[in-house]
């Protein structure tokens, strides 16, 4: 049986989670991208909660936004290191979520970095 694109993903990604971990005070920031959307969620893993989530898909204010899917993913990256500053968290642990780190998922760990959050 030949294994798909996204089962391969997959893969890497239970590969990359058996090493890392998200806690209360260093939560994991999850990445997943579909063809149109960036989304990242910040988690504790103790708990077992999603402190925050962003994407940018929201609806029709999707096709408001202007750019490129890479400009997005930066603008992604900031705001979510913004709402992780309201939260009081200075550091987290990326979990690129068995994707390539290059285009939207670099953008996103580039503003999340732009914007003060250690890595």
């Amino acid at each position: 049986m030949k294994t798909t694109k996204t089962q391969k993903r997959i893969m890497r990604h239970r590969r990359v989670r058996a090493k890392i971990k998200g806690t209360a005070t260093l939560p994991r920031v999850a990445v997943f991208k579909s063809n149109k959307f960036t989304y990242a969620q910040v988690i504790d893993d103790i708990s077992g909660k999603t402190l925050i989530a962003i994407s940018d898909y929201a609806g029709k204010k999707a096709k408001a936004t202007k750019g490129s899917k890479v400009e997005k993913a930066n603008l992604n990256g900031k705001a979510l290191a913004e709402a992780l500053k309201k939260k009081g968290i200075e550091a987290v642990v990326f979990d690129r979520g068995g994707f390539k780190y290059h285009g939207r998922i670099k953008a996103l760990a580039d503003g999340l970095r732009e914007a003060g959050i250690k890595m």
